[in-house]
């Protein structure tokens, strides 16, 4: 095996993955220099990327996104957005945002002129051309990459979405549980948890004991939610 293919297989080369560490990364923003993870050690992070400034969708996304902020923050969320456009495009343009629709864009932004921390995270698509794809990434206290969600630069992000998402891997790590679809709101189960399957007989066994002594709602060994 090359060295090469033996670094794509252990997952030290290429662009990360669920549950990879963050890769270090040192980047210009509109807030000063920013060492990715380092610098948000201890907190979760949403890192954002859009096609570029002065765009229709990205505009209506940095409205919605900071018109959310404090929801992240909330959740000890910071947010960050990226485009490969400079420094002072990105000045320019969110104070046209604040001008014109009123909204004071608070989190800083990723100049990425160079497209490096883009390529090193796989923001750019080659059939979406040369510009940044509309990216989020999902980051740990410990620098873990926990979720990646890629949209077409013709469909703006949902919020909400991002928003459950991120409420929803913390609520799985503090309980130890999975969460349903479309969680706090399923149309059959409400904001309920679901405990992982056993993996054994006597485990399987075990979970029906433990879900009458406890009152969980067993439909089966492997099929069973808990209240939060």
């Amino acid at each position: 095996m090359s060295e090469q293919a033996a670094d794509d297989q252990d997952g030290s080369a290429g662009m990360p993955l669920l549950g990879d560490r963050f890769p270090e990364l040192e980047a210009e923003t509109t807030h000063g220099t920013k060492s990715l993870p380092d610098d948000y050690e201890g907190e979760w992070f949403v890192l954002f990327s859009h096609p570029g400034d002065f765009t229709p969708v990205c505009t209506t996304e940095f409205v919605a996104f900071e018109q959310r902020r404090e929801e992240f923050e909330e959740l000890d969320a910071k947010l960050i957005g990226l485009s490969v456009d400079r420094v002072h495009s990105h000045i320019k343009w969110t104070e046209w945002i604040d001008e014109e629709l009123d909204e004071d864009v608070g989190f800083p932004i990723i100049a990425d002129e160079s497209g490096d921390v883009a390529e090193a995270l796989g923001m750019i698509h080659p059939g979406q051309g040369t510009s940044t794809v509309r990216s989020v990434f999902i980051v740990d206290p410990e620098g873990n990459l926990r979720l990646i969600l890629y949209y077409p630069m013709e469909i703006g992000r949902n919020i909400d979405e991002i928003l459950r998402s991120l409420e929803a891997l913390q609520t799985s790590d503090e309980e130890g549980v999975a969460l349903p679809a479309n969680w706090p709101e399923n149309e059959n189960f409400g904001d309920k948890a679901l405990l992982s399957p056993p993996s054994n007989v006597a485990d399987a066994d075990a979970r029906l004991e433990e879900a009458e002594e406890e009152g969980y709602e067993a439909y089966d060994w492997w099929f069973t939610l808990k209240d939060l």
